[in-house]
This record gives structure tokens, sequence and C-alpha cells, in this order.
């Protein structure tokens, strides 16, 4: 009798190990944004555009088209280019007229107005 069930566990575990080989692979991650980044968006876009219930789902939208089109180091960049750009000094022009820094704000600026044409 433990003969059987040692080899009736052995059987189930070959074809657990079987159907894991067989399984295709995970997808890469699709939602890499963080909670709180997210929240941060909605209530700065909710700042902007009224607190109400449907600019609560309008922004949620907005926030999800642009990690759907964006990923998320993508988007501290050119956040953090924005803020630097609000900055006074010398310092600041560095973030201003650079090719680099312009091709990253505006692939922000895509996401945005993509997911402003989606969500309002």
């Amino acid at each position: 009798m433990r003969a059987a069930m040692i080899l009736a566990g052995a059987v189930v575990a070959g074809l657990a190990g079987v159907a894991l080989a067989a399984d295709p692979p995970l997808p890469p991650v699709l939602n890499d944004y963080p909670t709180e980044a997210r929240a941060e968006y909605v209530f700065a876009c909710m700042a902007a555009n009224g607190q109400t219930r449907d600019a609560l789902t309008r922004c949620s939208c907005s926030i999800d088209q642009i990690a759907a089109i964006l990923p998320y180091d993508g988007y501290v960049a050119a956040e953090t280019v924005l803020m630097l750009r609000q900055t006074s000094g010398e310092r600041s022009t560095l973030f201003r007229g650079t090719a680099a820094t312009t091709a990253v704000v505006a692939e922000l600026r895509r996401a945005q107005a993509e997911a402003e044409i989606l969500c309002f």
C-alpha cells in the first residue's frame, strides 16, 4: 500500500513537472508603475480638473494610458526633467536646451496627449 502511494505521488509530481514545462513563459511586467506614483498623478490631475467622481475616472484612465505607452523609468526621467526645468539659475539651463532632455519630455507629452484623447 505504501509503495502504491509513493508511486502515485511520483506520477503526480512528474505530471506537474510536465505541465509546468509546457506552460508558456510569463509576459513582461505590464504594470511597473507603483501605486504611489499613480495616486500622485491622479491627485494632481484632479486638482487641475475638479474634485469630482468624473474627474477621478478620467484621471485614472489617463495614468493607465500613460503607463501603457511609457515605461515607469521614462516617466520618472521626464518628471525629473520637468521639475528641474522649474528651478532658477544656471543649473536649470542644462535641462532646458539639450536634445536628450527634450526627447525625454517629448515622450511624456506624447503619452499625455494620447491619454487626453482617449480619456477626456
